[in-house]
C-alpha cells in the first residue's frame, strides 16, 4: 500500500522524501541464530559461500526461463500468494566482509529484479520475510518493518560476516522501518537507496549518493498495464459464477418466452457485467491519468457511466416503456458501481493516493457502491417481473 500523501500530478510522478522513522517495536531481546540453508526449491541457488557464520547460498544473477515463466504466472494470478523465496542471507557473486548489504522482500519478483540489476557485482542480499509481498506494500502492512529487519540481521549472523555496519534498503520500504531503532539494537546503520533497482549500480558507484531523479516515483502506462492481468483474472472468477445467474434471471417474465427473453435481457446483463469489469480492471489503469477526479472510485465510476450509456445505446433499450426505463436505470447504477469498486484495487500501487486517503475514500465509496449495486439489481429484478 502506498503511504504517501495524495499530492501527485497528472504527470504520474512524485518525489518521495526519505522517511527515517516509524512506530517503534518491542524487539529488544534478539536471539542469535545460525544461518539456515534454503528450505524451498530455489533453482537460482548455484552454490555456497563459506563465512564465519556458516555457509551462505550463492545465487545467479542471470534469470532463467523458469524465473520469467514464474513471473508471467504470478502476473496472471497463478500461484501468486506463494511466489516467494526463503528469507535469509544470500550471496551474489563472491562478496567478502567489505561488500555492501542490500535488503529486499521475499517476493520472488522483487528478489529477481534485484539480482538481475546487480549482475557482475559482489554483494550480500538480506531477504526479509514479507509473506511474499513486495517492498512497497509490505512496508505499508508492516511486514517489511523494523522488527523483522532486526531479527533477520541476528538470525543470518550478519555481524560475523561483514566488517562494516551499513544496510542499503529500498526507499519504498522506508515507511515501515525505524532507522534509529535498527541502529540502536543491531548496530547497523540504515541507508536508503534509490526507488528502482536499475539505479543501484549508479548509486553504489557514486559512493552511495542519491540523485533527485532516483527519488522520483513514476507510474507510466507500462507499469499500469502489467497490473491488468491479475486484476482481470481476480474479477473473472466471480463473473463466471454470476453470469449464468443473470442470464437465467433475464429469461424470467415477458410474453416472448424464457429463451427469447434470456437471449435479449439475460445476454445484455452478462455483457453489461463484463463491460463493468473491463472498465474497472482494464480501461481504468490504461486511462488513469486522463479520467476525472482524484479518487479512484470516481475514476472508475466515470468510465462505468460511459460504458453503461454506450451499451444501452448499442443494444437499443426502448426508453418509451417502463420496462426499458427501469432496465436503463438499473444498469446505470450497477455498471458504474462495479467499475468504481474494481478501480479502487489500483490504489495501493500508484503515485496518486496515500494510505490515509484510501481509508477516507473507502469510508464513503464502499457503502455508495454497495447501495448502488443492490438498488440496481432490485430495480432490474422488478423490471423482469412486471413485464
Amino acid at each position: 500500500m502506498n503511504n504517501m500523501e495524495n499530492n501527485s500530478s497528472p504527470g504520474n510522478k512524485i518525489i518521495l522524501p526519505v522517511i527515517t522513522s516509524a512506530s517503534s517495536c518491542d524487539c529488544s531481546t534478539i536471539v542469535e541464530m545460525p544461518h539456515h540453508p534454503p528450505r524451498r526449491d530455489q533453482s537460482f541457488v548455484v552454490g555456497l559461500i563459506p563465512t564465519q557464520a556458516g555457509d551462505v547460498p550463492q545465487v545467479a544473477a542471470q534469470l532463467r526461463w523458469t524465473d520469467h515463466w514464474g513471473a508471467i504466472k504470478a502476473r496472471w494470478g497463478v500461484g501468486r500468494m506463494d511466489y516467494m523465496i526463503d528469507p535469509g542471507l544470500y550471496a551474489l557473486g563472491n562478496p567478502d566482509n567489505a561488500s555492501p548489504v542490500l535488503v529486499t522482500a521475499n517476493y520472488k519478483m522483487s528478489f529477481d529484479y534485484l539480482r538481475r540489476e546487480m549482475s557482475g557485482r559482489n554483494v550480500w542480499i538480506l531477504v526479509l520475510d514479507t509473506k511474499g509481498i513486495n517492498v512497497w506494500c509490505a512496508a505499508g502492512k508492516g511486514t517489511f518493518g523494523t522488527e523483522e529487519l532486526i531479527k533477520r540481521i541476528a538470525s543470518s549472523g550478519l555481524k560475523e560476516i561483514v566488517s562494516h555496519r551499513q544496510l542499503i534498503l529500498p526507499q519504498l520500504g522506508a515507511s515501515g522501518v525505524a532507522a534509529h531503532t535498527v541502529k540502536k539494537i543491531s548496530g547497523f546503520k540504515v541507508c536508503y537507496g534509490p526507488i528502482r533497482a536499475k539505479d543501484l549500480t549508479a548509486y553504489l558507484d557514486s559512493g552511495m549518493k542519491v540523485t533527485s531523479e532516483m527519488r522520483i516515483m513514476t507510474f507510466p502506462l507500462k507499469d499500469r498495464a502489467v497490473l491488468i492481468p491479475i486484476e482481470f483474472v481476480a474479477a473473472a472468477k466471480p463473473f463466471l459464477i454470476i453470469a449464468p445467474v443473470l442470464f437465467i434471471i433475464g429469461g424470467i417474465g415477458g410474453p416472448d418466452g424464457f429463451w427469447a427473453n434470456a437471449a435479449n435481457y439475460g445476454l445484455f446483463a452478462v455483457i453489461a457485467l463484463l463491460g463493468a469489469i473491463l472498465g474497472g480492471a482494464v480501461f481504468n489503469p490504461i486511462l488513469l491519468p486522463y479520467l476525472p477526479g482524484r479518487a479512484f472510485s470516481i475514476k472508475g465510476f466515470s468510465i462505468g457511466i460511459i460504458i453503461a450509456i454506450l451499451l444501452l445505446y448499442i443494444w437499443g433499450i426502448n426508453l418509451q416503456t417502463w420496462t426499458g426505463r427501469l432496465d436503463s436505470l438499473a444498469w446505470l447504477l450497477i455498471i458504474p458501481a462495479v467499475a468504481g469498486y474494481l478501480a479502487m484495487n489500483f490504489t495501493g500501487c500508484s503515485t496518486y493516493t496515500s494510505l490515509s486517503g484510501v481509508k477516507r475514500e473507502m469510508r464513503w465509496a464502499l457503502p455508495t457502491q454497495i447501495a448502488a449495486s443492490v438498488a440496481g439489481f432490485v430495480i432490474w429484478i422488478t423490471s423482469r417481473l412486471i413485464q
